[in-house]
């Protein structure tokens, strides 16, 4: 077994990538502060600044599933998705302006985001948990960030930098599960028309549903369950792409609509 990571090293991590985060400027990985491996002590780190940022005013609105490509989780050396928080000041509405003096290298990926309308709090959450409990899925944009200088992270990194988690957007469609096919749905990602990233819903651990369905069973076990009215970002349907300041995005996911980002023109008025 792998020795535990100490108190003062979790500690340490945690206000290093708080520092970052504050400053807009970009850190070193924390991964050297923690043993080797240690997810959970990663966890331990996202979660002391989760109460930091609740305790000065943030508002937890849902949460964030990474890792769920099978060619992204062995290029980290993991065989589980991760998983970060969604606060309310990181939901930007559909071509509001993106100020990139708050964000450090970002880029984005197409998702498809579930909106629940109970909670789910069983530890063996089943599909069908899951699809009665969403009120409805909407295409969405995560518009993913490191603190980490250079995107220089391993899983550790990752998930102790809250899944790097930047900010999100929420098409304006919003469907029901039935009928929908999300496991065959294409998703493209395009500017001025042309397409920069394609993929489809079996990209997401198969399924977004499976997505959900393998969050809502891990955040049981924390104590920290979804609740009603949480959104759920389920994972990327294909490849992440870096934004370009000055650029429009929009995302499209077939049968759900699409959503667009607009990134200001540059980090400095």
């Amino acid at each position: 077994m792998l020795p535990s990571t100490d108190d003062d090293g979790i500690a340490e991590a945690a206000q290093r990538l708080w520092n970052a985060r504050v400053s807009n400027l970009p850190c070193e990985p924390v991964r050297a502060l923690l043993s080797a491996g240690d997810i959970e002590a990663a966890y331990a780190v996202q979660e002391a600044n989760t109460r930091r940022s609740l305790s000065e005013g943030r508002r937890l609105v849902g949460r964030k599933i990474g890792l769920t490509s099978p060619a992204v989780q062995q290029q980290l050396g993991v065989d589980q998705p991760d998983f970060g928080v969604l606060f309310g000041d990181m939901a930007v509405g559909d071509t509001e302006e993106i100020d990139l003096t708050r964000l450090i290298d970002p880029r984005i990926e197409v998702e498809v985001a579930f909106v629940l309308e109970t909670g789910l709090a069983e530890e063996w959450t089943t599909t069908a948990d899951v699809l009665r409990a969403t009120a409805y899925v909407v295409t969405a944009i995560e518009v993913v960030d490191s603190r980490v200088a250079a995107w220089d992270i391993d899983i550790v990194d990752t998930v102790a930098d809250n899944a790097s988690s930047g900010r999100f957007l929420l098409g304006g469609s919003p469907r029901r599960l039935e009928g929908l096919d999300l496991r065959e749905s294409g998703a493209v990602l395009t500017t001025g028309g042309e397409p920069l990233s394609v993929g489809a819903g079996a990209a997401c651990l198969g399924h977004p549903v499976n997505a959900v369905t393998w969050l809502a069973r891990r955040l049981a076990r924390t104590g920290h369950p979804l609740a009603a009215g949480d959104v759920v970002l389920s994972g990327a349907l294909g490849p992440m792409v870096r934004v370009v300041p000055g650029t429009v995005y929009e995302a499209h996911v077939s049968g759900l609509g699409s959503v667009r980002a607009a990134f200001a023109k540059g980090r400095h008025s």
